[in-house]
This record gives structure tokens, C-alpha cells and sequence, in this order.
């Protein structure tokens, strides 16, 4: 019997992994594709090395800068260039996101980057919150409902929509406002009205950016975990399924069909119970990357991107990174070409062959219908083809440039689902680590590893 059985080698088992091995456990990590990592990884571009997912990570708290200093990345840990992002209404106006709201929620209805996106109507109407008693919508089941209730529908529908709903790929009103604004509905009764709580959480926000990135790509982080796992002794086994997660056992099998079982004192998995089915109507993001020769881009017409309403006519896009904008290392690397990243929702019925976009490491014809999360592969895309003609497009109408398939020197699009909840349940006594268990972000997924494995140390 080891010490610990860990299931996923993503970001949060090589976490687990290593921090438990570090303690001295004897620690075994399967993982059922070839490579470790999960979708932190590089894929290149147009000869250029990039993030094939995040390429940033939120600062609400120091969970990732803390372990990038322990893995020797810490001097090379930086922020986004100050521009910011813009936003593109359900009408197709664009503008920069106003400059003091939270997940789009105005600080200051009534200034003026407020009023160009909502206009005078929309920021008097907001401005009426200073004048409502602090119960109301304090109480709302969703963010968009407590915002519709104190600054009205306009600005939910032209700030929030985009900004939040874009962070969160989903809408306000499905966001439970205690877990996407820890503190808000306690500063509304506090201060009296939503836009002072938005002022009073700013003000207690850590200075600097909401978000970071690493020099040279988040992927260098698996880098040093994968070297660091190997230093304190993982038993690491790619090419090997989890068919059975029990309390003291994992059951399972290697792409060649033999099994084993894997007796462990403790069991920490990453994935959803293989037993379960996934929900086959579960989101996903496509994610289109394109290396452009476009000169005309140089001086970042829309600031470092744009967040875009679901229901923006004539763009497919939720949004797009100016990537060589936001982070200067990689302008630098892309020597006067510019990337952009466009993501799009995506379901998996959208592609019937999504078996090429997402590859668990499964050795099951079925088994794209029992994993509640994917890890992408990088596909290339010709800017000819559907995929590449709604890119440019998309690309053309936020950026206020025209993006043509002749100034496209590469572009590659890669797929992936997120976690499906109604397959993420888990033996009685199985730990429960990765997005399945603490939500999407870098920074709640290796918080909640370090965690769990720490539990497991203390025991």
C-alpha cells in the first residue's frame, strides 16, 4: 500500500503531488493521457511558443505568485501592460471598460466612461442607488438580479454582461454574487449603496493588477512542478485510466488494456467518478489563436482586448486577447507580429468530431461521454476555412482593423469542456482536488491542492 494515490496529472495533481512528496509521502500520479499538465501547456504558433490555455492568473489572492517564487519563477512573474480591456455592447458599440466598476458594477455611475457605454439615461437611472434604502437587493439570488434592483437594466445589460459574463462565461444572472464578490451584499449594507461597496472593495483590494502572468508563459509553471515532482520521487504513470475511484483504492488501466489496483492510504482525484456519465450538454470554450502581419495593429486599437456581449450581432467571439498588447515579453518574442486569442462557447454536440479536440487519454470509444473535463489538443486552422473566416472576421469588427487571411502567418484553434458537476461526485472519503471541486482559475485550484494535500500531511 502507498502512502498516496493522486488521479490527474493537471495543474492541481502535480500540485498535490508534489507538496505531499515534498512531506515525505510516497505518492503515485496516474494520468490517463500521455503528458502532464492538462490544459496548462504550450502549443506553437507561427514559430512562436505559446500558452495553449490560461496565459494569466487572478491576484485576489497571492495562491500563485507564492508557489511560482517556490518553483524559482518568481522574478519573472509580471503584469499586463496598463491600457486595460474594452467592451463591445449588445449593439455593437465599443469602448474602454470604465475604469473604477467591479465585474462591470460602476463605482461612479456617472463618469464619463460610464456614460459612454450606458449613456445619460442609463447613468442617471444607475445614480438612483445612492438614493434606495441598502435592503434593497441585498438580499437578490443572482449578481444580476441585485444589480437590475439597484442601478437598473442598462447598465447590467451593457457593463455587466460582457464584463462579468465574461470572466465567468456565464450569465449575471446565474452568478451567485457570494462567490464571484466575496463581501459585496456585507459592503451594501455597509456603505449604503452598490456603487460605494464597489468603491469600498477597490479601495481594500491589494494594489496592482487583477491579474499576472509568467515571462515566457504560464506553462513554464508545469515545467518546474514536472521537474520538481521527479526530484522528490512521484511514481509518476502516464497512459493509465482511473476506472474506479474507491476511499483506499484506485483501479486501473494502461493503454496497452492490463489493470491494477492501487491500494493507498489516502486518494486524492482531480476527475470526475469514472462510473458517472457527463452531462452531453455541458459548455466548453474554443479557442482560436492567430499570428498576424498587421502593422496597423502597433498601436493597440482596443487596448490589450475586448470582452463582448453574448448577444453582440455579427461576432461569434466572447472575447478576444490582443495578446502581444497586454503582455510586452511576448511582443518582444513575436518580433513585430501580432497574437490574438478569440474564444467561443462551444458544446460538445457542436462538433461531431470532437474526439480529435479533446483527448483524455481515454482507450474507450465512449468515453468522451464519461469525462466531465477534456484536455485540448492544438488543431491548425487555415484562415480559408469556416473556423478561420469567422476568426478574421471576428478579429476585423473588434479591433476596428481589417484582418485578412492573406496577413495571417499561422493560426491554430484548440477545444475543451469544463467541469461537469453532475459527474463530479466522488467515493465517501475520496479528496476531491481541480476545477471539478474548486471552480475554474489558477489560483482556487492550486489554494485548494495545497490545501488537501496539507490536510493529508497533517493526519
Amino acid at each position: 500500500m502507498t502512502d498516496v494515490v493522486v488521479v490527474g496529472g493537471g495543474v492541481a495533481g502535480l500540485v498535490a503531488a508534489r507538496d505531499l512528496a515534498k512531506g515525505g509521502a510516497h505518492v503515485v500520479l496516474v494520468e490517463a493521457g500521455d503528458r502532464l499538465g492538462g490544459m496548462i501547456r504550450r502549443h506553437t504558433v507561427a514559430g512562436i511558443d505559446l500558452d495553449l490555455g490560461a496565459e494569466s492568473f487572478a491576484t485576489r489572492t497571492d495562491a500563485v505568485e507564492r508557489l511560482a517564487i517556490e518553483l524559482g519563477l518568481g522574478n519573472d512573474v509580471v503584469s499586463p501592460d496598463p491600457r486595460g480591456a474594452w467592451l463591445m455592447t449588445r449593439d455593437g458599440r465599443t469602448a474602454p471598460i470604465p475604469q473604477t466598476g467591479f465585474l462591470g458594477i460602476p463605482g461612479s455611475p456617472m463618469a464619463a466612461d460610464v456614460l459612454a457605454v450606458v449613456g445619460q439615461g442609463g447613468g442617471l437611472r444607475a445614480q438612483m442607488d445612492s438614493l434606495l434604502p441598502s435592503p434593497v437587493g441585498a438580499r437578490a439570488q443572482s449578481l444580476g438580479a441585485l444589480v437590475r434592483k439597484r442601478m437598473g437594466e442598462r447598465v447590467l445589460d451593457d457593463l455587466v454582461v460582457p464584463v462579468a459574463g465574461g470572466v465567468y462565461s456565464t450569465h449575471p444572472d446565474q452568478l451567485d454574487p457570494d462567490r464571484v464578490a466575496p463581501g459585496l451584499r456585507a459592503a451594501l449594507q455597509r456603505e449604503g449603496s452598490l456603487a460605494r461597496a464597489v468603491l469600498a472593495l477597490r479601495s481594500r483590494a491589494t494594489a496592482g493588477s487583477a491579474v499576472q502572468g509568467i515571462r515566457g508563459g504560464i506553462a513554464r509553471l508545469v515545467d518546474e512542478l514536472v521537474a520538481d515532482v521527479t526530484t522528490y520521487g512521484v511514481d509518476v504513470r502516464l497512459d493509465t485510466r482511473a476506472t474506479a475511484i474507491e476511499r483506499f483504492a484506485v483501479e486501473t488501466e494502461r493503454a496497452d488494456g492490463s489493470r491494477e489496483r492501487l491500494p493507498a492510504q489516502h486518494v486524492l482525484a482531480s476527475t470526475a467518478d469514472p462510473t458517472r456519465r457527463a452531462a452531453p450538454d455541458r459548455t466548453g470554450i474554443e479557442l482560436v489563436t492567430l499570428v498576424v502581419d498587421q502593422p496597423e495593429l502597433d498601436a493597440g486599437p482596443r487596448g490589450t482586448g475586448m470582452l463582448v456581449h453574448p448577444d453582440a450581432e455579427g461576432v461569434r467571439a466572447k472575447a478576444l486577447t490582443h495578446a502581444t498588447v497586454k503582455w510586452p515579453w511576448l511582443a518582444e518574442a513575436a518580433s513585430g507580429r501580432h497574437v490574438l486569442r478569440l474564444s467561443y462557447a462551444t458544446r460538445p454536440e457542436d462538433d461531431a468530431s470532437r474526439r480529435d479536440d479533446v483527448s483524455g487519454g481515454a482507450t474507450r470509444p465512449d468515453a468522451d461521454a464519461t469525462r466531465s473535463s477534456g484536455t485540448g489538443r492544438s488543431l491548425p486552422v487555415d484562415p480559408d476555412d469556416a473556423v478561420g473566416t469567422r476568426a478574421t472576421r471576428d478579429a476585423s469588427a473588434l479591433l476596428g482593423v481589417p484582418v485578412t487571411a492573406d496577413r495571417v502567418l499561422g493560426a491554430a484553434r484548440v477545444r475543451w469542456y469544463g467541469p461537469d458537476l453532475t459527474a463530479a461526485g466522488l467515493a465517501e472519503g475520496v479528496v476531491g482536488i481541480g476545477e471539478t471541486s474548486s471552480g475554474r482559475g489558477l489560483a482556487g485550484i492550486i489554494a485548494a491542492a495545497r490545501t488537501s494535500a496539507a490536510g493529508i500531511l497533517g493526519s
